[in-house]
């Protein structure tokens, strides 16, 4: 049970929380190379037509922009693939075209991902005189032997001047480490992180190597040529994270991502809190809120069957998909448990038209609730750390 002042501050923070937010998710499919834990829609190609592409991604804005007329753009995030691959100019132009369509909201966050090569951090400043003012730099490890292995171009020193050249260049920015890599132990592990926290700002993702179908590890796994540190070695890494990183100031808000406050990923925040998104690109997906119904957006992977595909109909688009409300609660669970926050019992309602009681196990909630993995009050059902470290236990558990 929450004390009386605890309920009283949480329904105050719920009768002010920011809604969700409607943000523009533009995918850039391209990379130099494929690392081999990747399962990301990336490619890797000799030459990009960088006007037609333009060009296209443009055509496919107003092809959105056209279904949801009047809305407020709270964020932009360019994913991939390698954005920092793309001409500067196409950023530009992307923003300029939404910035058109929409009405943009105070403080609007335009995040782009990059890799910190010297090539493309030298590109840092062209990108935030586009209209950039968040980056996402894609560092994986702080150790040499490890970004060899983890198939990266940079080694750490390239990675530590692009974190500087994004301090000087970007008021907010964050950086990725992966761990659990094999042979990594709670040591080695403390001593890297320490060194991040250092470098951080206001953001950092953290999260743990797992194998993926279609990848390079998965085939290495597969043949036993790959071994995994165990379940117990793999729970004392995350535990160290978390130690480490709160008591640096940079709390989990989310599974793997932490922030100082106020310096979450507001684009990522619109996912888990089950805001709508338009989704522009080969691979892209959205979730739209059109006419009372939540509908479900997808584009072709291919790169160039998406980019023939919209220079011919001026979207790359599979049919839309209703997703009915089973699915819809389904999905708001799973994102919204991933947070520290949990999920807004009125949200909840909006989307779905059941609060909790009605919408999960009750027996179950009971039972998780009693051992500590969950939490309900008066405006929030939140997984508590321990239920985060083993969300998927426990949406089987809560799911009908």
């Amino acid at each position: 049970m929450q004390d009386a002042a605890t309920e009283k501050a949480e329904t105050a923070n719920a009768e002010t929380e920011n809604e969700a937010g409607f943000g523009i998710y533009v995918h850039w499919p391209f990379c130099l190379s494929k690392c081999p834990y990747c399962d990301f829609n990336s490619h890797v190609r000799e030459r990009v037509e960088h006007d037609r592409w333009r060009r296209a991604l443009l055509a496919e804005l107003d092809h959105y922009a056209a279904l949801t007329p009047g809305r407020t753009v709270t964020s932009i995030f360019f994913g991939g693939g390698t954005p920092s691959l793309m001409e500067p100019a196409t950023a530009g132009a992307v923003i300029e075209r939404v910035a058109r369509h929409w009405t943009i909201a105070p403080g609007l966050e335009v995040t782009l991902e990059a890799n910190p090569t010297s090539a493309e951090a030298g590109r840092f400043r062209a990108f935030r005189a586009a209209g950039v003012n968040r980056l996402s730099l894609g560092v994986q490890a702080l150790d040499d032997a490890a970004l060899r292995f983890l198939g990266r171009r940079h080694d750490s020193a390239e990675a530590l001047d692009a974190i500087g050249l994004a301090a000087r260049h970007f008021e907010r920015f964050s950086f990725d480490l992966i761990y659990a890599r094999p042979g990594q132990d709670e040591a080695a592990w403390r001593a890297e992180l320490a060194r991040a926290v250092g470098l951080a700002v206001g953001h950092l993702s953290v999260y743990q190597l797992t194998i993926e179908e279609g990848t390079r590890f998965h085939t290495l796994h597969g043949r036993g040529e790959l071994v995994l540190p165990d379940e117990d070695t793999a729970a004392a890494l995350h535990e160290a994270t978390q130690e480490v990183l709160e008591t640096a100031g940079l709390p989990a808000y989310e599974i793997s991502n932490h922030a100082r406050p106020g310096q979450e990923c507001r684009h990522n925040l619109t996912y888990w809190r089950y805001g709508d998104y338009v989704g522009v690109g080969p691979g892209a997906h959205g979730r739209l809120t059109l006419d009372g119904t939540k509908r479900a957006t997808r584009t072709h992977r291919a790169p160039e069957a998406w980019l023939e595909r919209v220079e011919s109909r001026g979207h790359g688009g599979h049919e839309q998909e209703v997703v009915p409300p089973e699915a819809r609660l389904e999905e708001m669970l799973m994102m919204g448990l991933r947070l520290a926050e949990g999920i807004s019992r009125r949200r909840l309602v909006e989307e779905t038209g059941r609060d909790v009681d009605e919408a999960v196990d009750p027996g179950a909630l009971a039972r998780l609730s009693a051992a500590g993995f969950v939490e309900l009050t008066a405006t929030r059902l939140r997984a508590a750390a321990a239920g985060r470290q083993r969300l998927n236990a426990v949406l089987a558990a809560l799911v009908r």
